[in-house]
């Protein structure tokens, strides 16, 4: 069985256009957790446009399952979650102009200043993961410095619907989870995922775990969270059965 984080941060996106009380993260948070979702994500920005700090604090406090920490790398961030202690830090890259993550972390980059941030979020038992491109000098570059997991980044492969390129973009996805498996690497997926695309990523023997929101929360406006989450959950289940 893959395990489902589901993301709340765009229920945050919705309180914050008007900057009330509604609706509420965390109470999207057990929904999610009432549905059947093994965990919940959320990326505290810099910027703070969705998720606020005391979202974190009360997500933390309030549900039964894991919780996940997306944030970028940097000291605020890190001194944040040592703070509050999530099951697993996923760090991604940020950018104040972009309206969601473009791509993944370049590790191969930063790998001295992603090892020091290693050092101190695992002795504290949170997970430390981190979100690259499905680029094989990438994924080596993780092992290198000690991440538990990547997240591949599937945004590419999401865009599009069908043809040659949607297929090249799932081959890289294929090769980027074998070979990470391979070295000792848990894998991860995430970023556009619909319960149209999921089913060919649950396929890939490899991925162990799922990382979906906007769908999951565009789509229950029209259906409910609990009934999103299940039917994202049948289609995972179905990508799952053909491995």
């Amino acid at each position: 069985m893959i395990r489902l984080y589901v993301n709340v941060d765009h229920v945050a996106t919705l309180r914050e256009a008007r900057k009330g009380l509604e609706p509420d993260p965390l109470l999207a948070a057990l929904i999610a957790e009432k549905a059947g979702a093994y965990g919940i994500t959320v990326h505290l920005r810099e910027d703070r446009r969705h998720i606020q700090d005391e979202d974190v604090r009360r997500i933390r406090e309030k549900i039964q399952i894991p919780l996940n920490l997306e944030m970028a790398p940097v000291e605020e961030m890190l001194a944040f979650a040592e703070q509050i202690r999530p099951d697993q830090v996923s760090l991604v890259p940020e950018k104040r102009q972009e309206i969601t993550t473009e791509g993944g972390l370049n590790v191969c980059a930063n790998e001295n200043e992603l090892l020091k941030m290693r050092e101190r979020l695992q002795p504290l038992g949170i997970k430390f993961s981190l979100f690259v491109d499905p680029d094989i000098e990438q994924v080596t570059a993780a092992k290198r410095i000690g991440a538990d997991s990547i997240e591949l980044n599937t945004g590419a492969y999401s865009e599009l619907v069908a043809g040659e390129e949607r297929e090249k973009r799932l081959l890289e996805i294929k090769q980027a989870s074998a070979h990470a498996k391979q070295i000792g690497l848990v894998v991860f997926a995430g970023h556009g995922l619909t319960a149209e695309n999921v089913v060919a990523i649950a396929e890939i023997p490899e991925v162990e775990e799922l990382n979906i929101g906007h769908n999951l929360i565009a789509q229950s406006i029209y259906h409910g969270l609990e009934n999103t989450i299940k039917t994202m959950m049948t289609a995972i289940n179905e990508g799952v059965s053909q491995r």
